[in-house]
């Protein structure tokens, strides 16, 4: 019990504290403080000045002291109330034991001595003003600056960052995690060089305050000693400078340490070693810097009228440190060879003649390009492209459902120096050229004047289309041509490929990360379909390839777990597929249903239905079923459908099929080669919709 109560005392302590602080130095400027009071105060400042050096010194980054430009402002208002509460004192009581502070006469005494004289008073004011031009014109001014070139820097590098970590992302180098990490200390060392450019003005306001203070302590001093006081003019001078010189070298030291932090923090390096790692790394580069340095020093100690001892001495240490230095050298270096010898002798006795080093994976997706295409990933030219393949990994998220692999971009010599190639584990799935400097225009129905061109084609869509040069974007746009550049038809191409290809795609590590990430959100759903029914990775995988092969988003991983479960995996895949499809069917349905939600198609005729119930053929290994019509038959049946896709298109609707679920599959099966764009939907899916989506039957299929 004690214990807890200790526990919640200090966490409210520490919870409050700074606020409490804040408003306690804000009541030192009003309410007048016993010196005994003020030297806590002064012991206490001098103490969190040395502590912030310190922290400065030992801190690696200088962007992990997160907290240090707020940390200035406070301290610096609790310096600046310390000065005003010294100075009431001194301008109010004077002399006065209860409010004289200690700490005061110390450091008066340190540099004007015990005796009010001349020499003393000259000295120590001589010594303040020497302190105070240091702080301002060396510290404080240089620190200042630095802070305004590292806040200038760090923002307009801010984007070049970003865009390296998005290569090194598509390529595979970093996970997405590792990415946001890394732009959270993009934007965190930003943010903080930004507040250093303004909290440095804090410390060379503090140092401008001082003089400021320490010339009202003089003059108002004087003032008060010589006209209210009836003090002597030499008795008030001695009174008033010594404790002017005393309460401004105790108010200046913490200022000066701080003011030496900023400059230290806002000179850092980006390094993971603190500041001593990184003398004792960049002082012991070689030995001959301190042999030729020791020697240069023993010369000029034999010159006459020189401190020989010294010279001789610092020169004679300096030699040996560089002789011992470079003696480590050589033997680093030897043990350095003989490691990679006896490394390489291993590696040759370890090896028999025709042993074979293990073989690279292959990229899961990859893009080649020509030499001349390298510019489009060019961090320096924008990485244009690299963006864009961000986004369309985003985009297959989202519209199938598909966790896209990262894309390694290569260049590869072999190709033509405008050509590119994207590939699926190795084996090439499109491959098509560029233009740089020129733009493909495409002419989709708009078109009111003709331009010319270099006739081309566009590779994700094969539409017939132009190159034309920079220089004639706005003609071409203006004459209602849809104007592409270089990076934009390299990514929608990549995206139909993807979109094509979702299926060969999604490998079993791509499910495991599915169903790992859904885990966390519904771990009940997994464990019905992974422990109870007791699915594998690679029949999961194997509906949902079904469900991708024909452009069927698996985004409601829910649902699609949820029927798996119900039906168990002894069922057929193609079987478990279109129940699957089912509860899927309002899905379906609205992504081929118009903009008023009617979903107009073609029906099969009972002819047909049955001819192709009669000749289905259903692979026992799994694969996809197959219908075995007659060669008559089978022409018959391409040419009727044939007919009704070309009269879908004529109409400027979608191509869509609508039949029973038991033969939807071998509908498909037959058309898919010579009508890849047909869609064939079950009436099942088509009911599961209910009334959110309407039916338009455009014709049937007659045998």
């Amino acid at each position: 019990m004690a214990n807890e109560r200790r526990q919640k005392i200090i966490e409210i302590i520490t919870n409050n504290f700074v606020a409490v602080a804040a408003i306690f130095v804000v009541l030192m400027l009003i309410i007048p403080w016993p010196g005994r009071a003020i030297d806590i105060f002064m012991a206490l400042n001098l103490a969190l000045s040395i502590s912030i050096l310190l922290i400065v010194m030992y801190t690696p980054k200088s962007s992990n002291f997160t907290s240090f430009p707020r940390v200035i402002l406070l301290v610096t208002l609790f310096g600046l109330g310390i000065n005003v509460a010294s100075t009431k004192n001194i301008l109010w009581f004077g002399k006065d034991p209860k409010y004289m502070s200690l700490m005061v006469n110390a450091f008066s005494s340190f540099v004007i001595g015990k005796d009010d004289s001349i020499l003393g008073l000259v000295v120590g004011m001589v010594v303040f003003i020497i302190l105070i031009v240091i702080q301002v014109l060396v510290i404080t001014k240089g620190a200042t600056r630095v802070s305004e070139v590292a806040a200038r820097f760090a923002l307009d590098s801010m984007a070049q960052k970003n865009f390296a970590v998005d290569a090194e992302l598509n390529t595979g180098a970093i996970t997405e995690e590792q990415a946001q990490q890394k732009r959270a200390e993009i934007r965190r060392e930003s943010d903080f060089y930004s507040a250093m450019d303004g909290s440095s003005k804090f410390v060379s306001g503090n140092v401008t305050a001082g003089i400021f203070i320490t010339v009202v302590n003089l003059v108002a001093g004087l003032i008060i000693g010589v006209l209210v006081r009836k003090e002597q003019f030499g008795a008030a001078a001695a009174n008033y400078c010594r404790m002017t010189i005393g309460d401004g070298l105790i108010s200046q030291i913490p200022s000066l340490l701080l003011s030496f932090a900023t400059g230290l923090i806002v000179t850092g390096s980006n390094s993971d070693e603190v500041l001593s790692k990184q003398l004792q790394h960049d002082f012991t580069v070689s030995g001959r810097v301190y042999i030729i340095g020791g020697a240069v020093l023993a010369i000029i100690g034999i010159l006459p009228g020189m401190p020989h001892i010294i010279l001789l001495g610092l020169g004679g240490l300096a030699i040996y440190a560089g002789i011992m230095m470079t003696r480590a050298e050589k033997a680093s270096f030897a043990k350095k060879l003989e490691e990679e010898q006896n490394a390489q002798g291993k590696d040759k006795k370890g090896k028999s003649p025709g042993e074979v080093s293990p073989v690279v994976p292959l990229d899961p997706l990859s893009l080649e390009l020509g030499y001349v295409l390298i510019s489009l990933v060019d961090e320096e030219k924008g990485a244009e492209l690299l963006e864009r393949i961000t986004r369309i990994r985003k985009e297959a998220a989202i519209d199938l459902g598909l966790v896209v692999p990262p894309i390694r971009i290569t260049d590869n010599m072999a190709m033509e120096p405008s050509e590119y190639s994207f590939k699926i584990k190795g084996i090439e799935v499109g491959r098509s050229k560029l233009k740089l400097g020129y733009y493909m225009c495409m002419d989709t129905g708009s078109v009111v004047e003709k331009i010319d061109g270099e006739a081309t084609r566009d590779p994700a869509f094969n539409m017939p289309a132009i190159w034309v040069p920079e220089e004639k974007r706005v003609e071409a746009e203006n004459a209602g041509y849809a104007v592409v550049d270089p990076p934009t038809i390299i990514a929608t191409h990549i995206t139909e490929i993807i979109r094509a290809h979702a299926a060969e795609i999604l490998g079993m590590k791509e499910v495991a990360e599915i169903i790992k990430a859904f885990r966390e959100k519904n771990a009940d759903v997994v464990e019905a379909v992974m422990d109870d029914a007791k699915f594998t990775y690679g029949q999961i995988q194997k509906i949902l390839q079904n469900l991708l092969r024909e452009q069927i988003s698996i985004r409601n991983i829910e649902l699609i777990l949820e029927t798996l479960a119900n039906f168990g995996p002894q069922v057929n895949p193609w079987t478990l597929t279109e129940k699957v499809r089912k509860a899927l069917g309002l899905q379906i349905c609205l992504q081929y249903a118009d903009s008023d939600k009617t979903l107009r198609a073609m029906t099969l005729s009972q002819e047909w239905t049955e001819k192709i119930v009669e000749h289905q053929n259903i692979p026992a290994d799994g694969s996809m079923p197959m219908v075995a019509l007659d060669p008559p038959d089978a022409r018959r049946w391409i040419e009727a459908v044939s007919n009704a896709f070309a009269s879908m298109q004529q109409s400027n609707y979608q191509p869509i099929i609508i039949c029973p679920a038991e033969i939807r599959v071998l509908v498909k099966s037959s058309t898919q080669n010579q009508m890849p764009g047909l869609v064939v939907i079950s009436f099942d899916e088509i009911m599961a919709c209910g009334s959110s989506v309407s039916l338009e039957v455009l014709g049937e299929i007659s045998y």
